[in-house]
């Protein structure tokens, strides 16, 4: 009897924590990408690696995935959290900055790249339904592994990161429609005109938007209501239950609906990329989403079929060497006209050349409806996974040919809507009386600013008033690090209590390191206790440091724990601000 029929998959499930908590690290260390380690270590442990032999050597299936079926299924939620994620991260105001890249770019590279490749289909003698699939299914790149990748290069807000989003967004949209195609191919062969044929299309389209529309309004209506019943810093495993209830149930939804269930995670994360409980969400999720698409790339890896590419290894290398240069050529053209360097535009395009994750479904869903021979889909979902394979490769050429590229331009790198500067931003810790004070006076000399504060209550009443203020504890490293301590002006703590106060500044200065310059206080003792280790801790910095970034610039009336009176406090914050032009209210 198995020794794990109570609990199906745990040997699988042991192996791959076992490979991401033992050996990943050991290969990040030899700065061996994420990526490619997950699908060369499925294509070894997996039914067509090691498997195959594991049946005459016992002790190989403790190291092998015999049956990839149960990790399917979990891998498929990595992809589901990861468009959660980038949902998260981008803004309705950002996104609408964006709708010329994402509705004409990125359908532009779908349409040109798919009629090329199925001109290519055609050209080998293949029908016209084959033709349509392929070239619409090997159009779309892997949102997967390029976003993995720009992470890892720290490439996500820049400009070919920016625009490598709006290709995959529009992508993701396009299935939408793309399977909906498929069942129509695959049911109506045969029955009706043409006419008929676009009129089923046309209100399945309609039904589809209608579903999308609903599940936002529904969603606004009922999520942030939800969510402000919860405390993120008191009642974490509740906030994380949550927030896994929102990201698979407005998933589900999108399901029910005959639509994907990633589009459905990225509209959950839109609705509450608008609240302020975005970080506090993606904190959450992030262990979620990392896990999974680690194991999304082991069950692509697996997929692999070494004996079969051996046999077919002629045409499989000239099939994704040409997917590569048709995909690329095209958008190089488009990303060039939309006005990106050379050096971005070939970047991009080498970073997006690959045939992608929905490329499985797609010619999955046209073997199993009939559209597809076996043959021709076993063949090609072997050319795309060799191309996700060829992609970290394909990244790392683009990055060296960019900088060469851009180095003999005179013209600068372009920059999309929505590209902010982090190092612009002051993080201030609390907003309370002194944190406001703090925000008004940023406000005055014009200085972005976004504070975290831990009381629900009084986060949603400033962020109701359109003030960037969100829910949080402010001593998470995680939290700082994403809003970018890093690269920030400074940061501002201003809590009330010393305890929070130190909680707050030890890991901000491990975070930000100069940044983390200045703190309030309302004694030289006070200002020691939090200073630390290293903190700039004398009395006239710790009390009245705002116009270096950091520090009360108003007297506290009430004396600190160790009895001493507040005298002076703010006298020196006066002056500074008075000399920068700034009118001093107390």
């Amino acid at each position: 009897m198995d020794a794990h029929a109570g609990l199906p998959h745990l040997q699988p499930l042991l192996l791959f924590l076992a490979i991401a908590g033992l050996v990943m690290p050991l290969l990040a260390r030899a700065r061996v990408s994420q990526v490619v380690a997950f699908l060369v270590i499925g294509a070894l442990v997996g039914p067509n690696g090691l498997g195959r032999i594991a049946a005459d050597h016992a002790w190989l299936r403790w190291l092998t995935i015999a049956d990839g079926e149960g990790v399917r299924v979990l891998a498929e939620l990595g992809v589901v959290f990861m468009l959660f994620v980038i949902g998260l991260e981008l803004p309705a105001r950002q996104l609408w900055s964006l709708r010329r890249w994402v509705l004409g770019v990125g359908s532009a590279q779908w349409l040109g790249c798919a009629a090329l490749i199925g001109a290519v289909a055609l050209a080998f003698g293949h029908s016209e339904e084959t033709a349509v699939v392929l070239g619409l299914g090997l159009a779309m790149s892997s949102t997967a592994v390029v976003m993995q990748l720009l992470a890892e290069s720290g490439q996500t807000r820049s400009t070919v990161g920016r625009m490598s989003f709006a290709v995959l967004l529009l992508q993701d949209i396009a299935v939408v429609p793309l399977l909906i195609l498929l069942g129509l191919m695959a049911g109506q062969s045969g029955e009706g005109g043409g006419g008929h044929f676009l009129m089923l299309m046309l209100t399945a389209l309609l039904k589809a938007a209608a579903a999308v529309a609903l599940i936002l309004l529904t969603g606004r209506l009922v999520l942030t209501p939800l969510f402000r019943r919860v405390s993120v810093t008191t009642q974490a495993d509740s906030f994380m239950a949550l927030t896994l209830f929102a990201t698979l149930g407005v998933a589900a939804l999108t399901g029910a609906a005959g639509l994907s269930m990633a589009l459905g995670a990225f509209l959950a994360g839109l609705m509450l990329a608008e609240t302020e409980y975005r970080h506090a969400a993606l904190l959450a999720i992030e262990p979620f989403k990392g896990l999974l698409m680690g194991l999304f790339f082991v069950s692509v890896g697996m997929s692999l079929d070494l004996l079969q590419v051996a046999g077919d290894a002629g045409w499989l290398v000239a099939s994704v060497l040409g997917l590569y240069a048709i995909k690329s050529a095209t958008m190089y053209g488009l990303f060039r006209r939309s006005g990106l360097s050379r050096g971005e535009a070939a970047e991009a395009a080498l970073l997006l050349g690959q045939a992608g994750e929905f490329g499985f479904i797609v010619i999955g869903v046209a073997i199993a409806g009939g559209v597809l021979a076996g043959a021709v889909g076993n063949f090609m979902l072997l050319v795309v996974t060799l191309s996700m394979f060829l992609t970290p490769l394909a990244a790392r050429a683009g990055r060296v040919l960019r900088q060469k590229l851009d180095t003999r331009e005179a013209d600068a790198p372009a920059s999309l809507p929505g590209d902010e500067a982090d190092e612009d931003v002051v993080i201030i810790a609390g907003f309370g009386r002194v944190g406001q004070l703090v925000a008004r006076l940023l406000d005055r000399a014009d200085v972005r600013w976004v504070a975290i504060e831990r009381h629900v209550a009084a986060a949603a009443e400033h962020h109701a008033q359109g003030r960037p203020v969100i829910v949080g504890d402010a001593g998470r490293p995680a939290l700082l690090h994403h809003l970018g301590a890093g690269r920030a002006r400074a940061i501002v703590v201003t809590m009330d209590d010393m305890a929070a106060a130190r909680h707050v500044v030890q890991p901000a200065r491990r975070v930000s390191g100069a940044a983390a310059d200045r703190a309030c206080a309302r004694c030289r003792t006070c200002a020691r206790a939090v200073g630390g280790g290293g903190q700039r801790s004398d009395s006239r910095s710790a009390r009245s440091g705002a116009a270096d970034g950091g520090a009360c610039a108003r007297p506290c009336r009430r004396r600190c724990r160790h009895g001493r009176s507040p005298d002076r406090v703010g006298a020196g914050g006066r002056q500074r601000l008075s000399a920068a032009g700034h009118r001093f209210r107390a």
